[in-house]
């Protein structure tokens, strides 16, 4: 009888019989109902490489609220550019393990059968995004070739190398947590763009003086309104080489790549400002007295379109830029908030805060579902009390309690850091109450271009708060969850919710859509009839797999072990 170990390193080989044909879950359509034909996988063809591609096995897929995007737009999402997915069918599954088969006679140098690989979505073809799994088809297919658009686009390889040491579903997992990782790291410009466009505005009324410095010397064009003549001149002087035009305030047109804006007064002009700024702008406050309220701003462009907000109280302009006023790290020994701690990416933030080195030292976990929060803490407890930090999770009170709750674990300050992973306006708006003067809240949930909630701005220039999102990661965002991981110091499994085989896939973005388990979801394209499943479930059905699993209940690779050695068909029979 073949032990669990050796099916498990038997499926790792090259098998010498490819098959013909293999099941696929294309995208023709909106809705659930338009993913595979009929509510189940069809049959494709295997290709053969060409000279410049592979063949690959899909071994895991990890499906994400991303994909339920994609299903609810059709070819109407921002990355399929219009696409009628009824003649020219998409697929899902960007969060993709997979393993070479066969190389393409060019690539052999590159590239040999074995091989294990993460697929980095987040491609980049001529600067144009062709994610992999929306514009590019993705792993919700048995095997499927891989080419150019992935393995030669503008930064080359968009696949990061993996070993035995990581498990299939650990290995598609990289990807989310490497959004994770990508929340954390400076992506923001702080720095004036050089050759950009600068719109500077401030009010006649305004007798404070300011030091341009050096600070837009290398600018292409300056818009100034409203300032003194002194101020202009001042200007000229530290940005001899740029076009200077002075216009009335309602005549200044965006984009602009920077805005400054002296003495703010109205948090509603600064949300109009807030509009002109382009992909990627930077908006810098410089004042010493408050606005008049919270500033209604669109929170979509700050995740999507990475504008940023800096600000000083002056003189000084420069003294508003650069990474030592604008952190991106979670503050070390901070109070941490994350709102929407209970899902899977919650769950995946917490994690790394509660491992993080020199990171927060007491974490709040905050969600609605009570439930899931449950299983939550059951799996973060053990975390927590590894590495000697304060883990307290709460199902979410009133916004008054919870702002009491803050209030006193932190003697008054409020939270250091606030992540936010519950995608709505109104999650964003009570966090921002909730924030240390200084404090950084992380926009990371996907909320649309043109969501607006309204933040204090007055904290940005008067001490320092940062406002910050992040879309997406990078080649580099997954390596490093890679080296983590095999570190010891991140556990991608531990977010595993439940598992399904390849015709499990539609029933599981179903189950994403309602929010059915409180850990990600993912398919095994090889096990074709594994139903959808619970971990908990699964371990209840098979002792010996819940045997396998870690502290909390969690996934390990010898759990994936057991479930190979008990679902897969061996061998996998060539298709006709």
């Amino acid at each position: 009888m073949t032990s669990v170990n050796e099916t498990y390193v038997d499926y790792h080989r090259v098998p010498s019989d490819i098959p013909n044909r293999t099941l696929a879950w294309n995208v023709y359509g909106k809705g659930v109902e338009s993913v595979g034909r009929d509510g189940r996988p069809e049959w494709v063809d295997v290709g053969r490489p060409s000279n410049d591609q592979l063949l690959v096995r899909v071994d895991a897929v990890g499906l994400c609220f991303s994909d339920i995007k994609l299903i609810r737009l059709g070819g109407e999402h921002p990355k399929l550019y219009g696409r009628n997915l009824a003649t020219d069918p998409t697929r899902l599954g960007h969060e993709t393990a997979v393993t070479v088969m066969t190389v393409g006679a060019n690539l052999a140098d590159r590239f040999h059968p074995g091989q294990r690989l993460a697929i980095q979505p987040d491609i980049y073809v001529n600067g144009r995004s062709t994610a992999y799994g929306y514009t590019i088809p993705g792993g919700l297919i048995g095997y499927h070739l891989v080419g150019p658009e992935v393995l030669a686009a503008d930064d080359g390889a968009y696949v990061v190398e993996v070993d035995d040491r990581l498990g299939y579903a650990e290995t598609a997992l990289t990807e989310p947590w490497a959004c994770v990782e990508a929340a954390y790291s400076q992506r923001r410009r702080l720095v004036p763009l050089r050759g950009g466009r600068a719109w500077i505005v401030g009010h006649p009324d305004d007798h404070r003086s300011y030091d341009f410095g050096t600070t837009l010397k290398d600018a292409r064009e300056i818009v100034v309104s409203g300032l003194r003549d002194d101020i202009v001149a001042a200007l000229r002087a530290s940005a001899p080489k740029a076009s200077i035009t002075v216009v009335e305030e309602s005549q200044a047109k965006g984009p602009f790549d920077d805005i400054i804006v002296l003495d703010p007064l109205s948090a509603a002009f600064v949300a109009r400002a807030s509009e002109a700024l382009a992909f990627g702008g930077v908006l810098n406050l410089v004042g010493d007295k408050p606005l008049d309220g919270p500033a209604d701003i669109d929170v979509g462009r700050i995740h999507y379109h990475y504008t940023a907000y800096v600000g000083t109280t002056g003189p000084v302009i420069a003294s508003a830029y650069g990474e030592r006023r604008n952190r991106a790290e979670l503050r070390p020994g901070g109070v941490a908030v994350f709102v929407g701690a209970a899902g899977p990416m919650g769950q995946m933030h917490l994690e790394r805060a509660l491992k993080t080195a020199n990171g927060p030292s007491q974490v709040i976990g905050v969600d609605l579902d009570a439930d899931r929060l449950a299983i939550a803490r059951t799996r973060l407890e053990p975390v927590a009390k590894e590495f000697g930090r304060r883990l307290l999770m709460i199902t979410s009170p009133s916004e008054e309690d919870l702002a009491a709750l803050v209030a006193d674990e932190t003697s008054g300050r409020g939270a250091d850091d606030i992540i936010v992973t519950a995608p709505t306006a109104a999650a964003v708006t009570q966090a921002a109450r909730l924030l240390a003067g200084d404090g950084m809240l992380v926009l990371f949930a996907g909320l649309p271009v043109g969501t607006r909630a309204s933040i204090d701005l007055s904290r940005v220039f008067l001490h320092g708060a940062q406002y910050t999102g992040t879309s997406g990661s990078r080649i580099a965002d997954q390596a490093l969850v890679v080296r983590k991981t095999l570190a010891g110091e991140l556990s991608p499994g531990h977010a595993l919710g439940a598992v399904g085989g390849m015709e499990a896939a539609a029933e599981g973005l179903r189950a994403l859509m309602e929010g059915r388990f409180a850990g990600k979801i993912v398919i095994f394209p090889q096990l074709e009839n594994l139903p959808l499943t619970d971990i908990a479930d699964l371990a209840a059905e098979d002792p010996e797999l819940g045997a396998a699993l870690g502290d909390g209940s969690t996934w390990t690779t010898q759990a994936e072990a057991v479930l190979f050695a008990h679902h897969l068909a061996t061998p996998t029979p060539a298709r006709p």
